[in-house]
C-alpha cells in the first residue's frame, strides 16, 4: 500500500465535506431543524453528531482511544443549534480537527493500531470506518435537503435526464486522471 491511499482518502473526505456544504447552502435557516418524523434526525443534529464524532476520533488520534471522555454523544442528538452560522461553526470545527490530524499522517502510520471504544483497528481500518460513517450521514443530509427543497433542489451531480448529454461532453474530451489535492 502506498501513500496514495492517504491522498485518496483525503480526497474522499473533502468530497463529502463539499457535498454537505452544497446541501446546507440550499437549506433555509428555518428548515435546518426539520425532521421527517420523531425517529429521524434533522440536519442540525446530524451535523452536531458528525462534528462530535470527528473531534473525538481525530483528537490525539494515534495515542488515545477515539471515544474521548469529553464527548457527550447523547447530547449530539439534541437539536440545540440556533442559527445557520452556528451550524457552520460546528461543521467546520469537526472537519478542521479531522484534516489537521489526517494531513499529519504518514505511510508508516497505516499499520499502527488505534482504538475506538477499546477495540483495536489499524489506521487503515479506522480511516475506512470513519469514511463510511461520514458518507452515510452526509447522504442523510443530502436526502433531507432534497425533501426540503423539492423542485428547487440544485443537483449535486448529474441531474435526472441529463446523463446522455453529460457523457457526450465527457467523452468528447481527452482522457483525464482524477488529481489528488495537494
Amino acid at each position: 500500500m502506498s501513500s496514495s491511499y492517504l491522498k485518496s482518502s483525503l480526497l474522499q473526505f473533502r468530497y463529502y465535506k463539499e457535498l454537505g456544504e452544497k446541501t446546507i447552502e440550499q437549506i433555509p435557516e428555518t428548515k435546518l431543524s426539520f425532521q421527517i418524523n420523531n425517529e429521524t434526525n434533522s440536519i442540525n443534529t446530524i451535523v452536531k453528531h458528525l462534528s462530535g464524532n470527528m473531534v473525538s476520533r481525530w483528537t490525539d488520534f494515534l495515542y488515545t482511544d477515539g471515544e474521548k471522555e469529553f464527548r457527550n454523544r447523547d447530547d449530539e442528538f439534541e437539536d440545540t443549534i440556533k442559527s445557520k452560522k452556528g451550524l457552520i461553526e460546528i461543521w467546520e470545527e469537526g472537519w478542521r480537527v479531522l484534516f489537521n490530524t489526517f494531513e499529519g499522517l504518514r505511510f508508516q502510520d497505516l499499520e499502527k493500531i488505534v482504538y475506538i471504544r477499546n477495540e483495536g483497528h489499524t489506521v487503515i481500518e479506522s480511516i475506512n470506518r470513519q469514511l463510511c460513517h461520514y458518507s452515510f450521514h452526509v447522504g442523510q443530509i443530502v436526502m433531507i435537503g432534497k425533501i426540503i427543497c423539492g423542485d428547487k433542489w440544485n443537483s449535486l451531480s448529474i441531474p435526472k435526464g441529463e446523463s446522455q448529454s453529460f457523457n457526450l461532453k465527457k467523452f468528447s474530451q481527452e482522457k483525464d486522471r482524477r488529481h489528488f489535492l495537494e
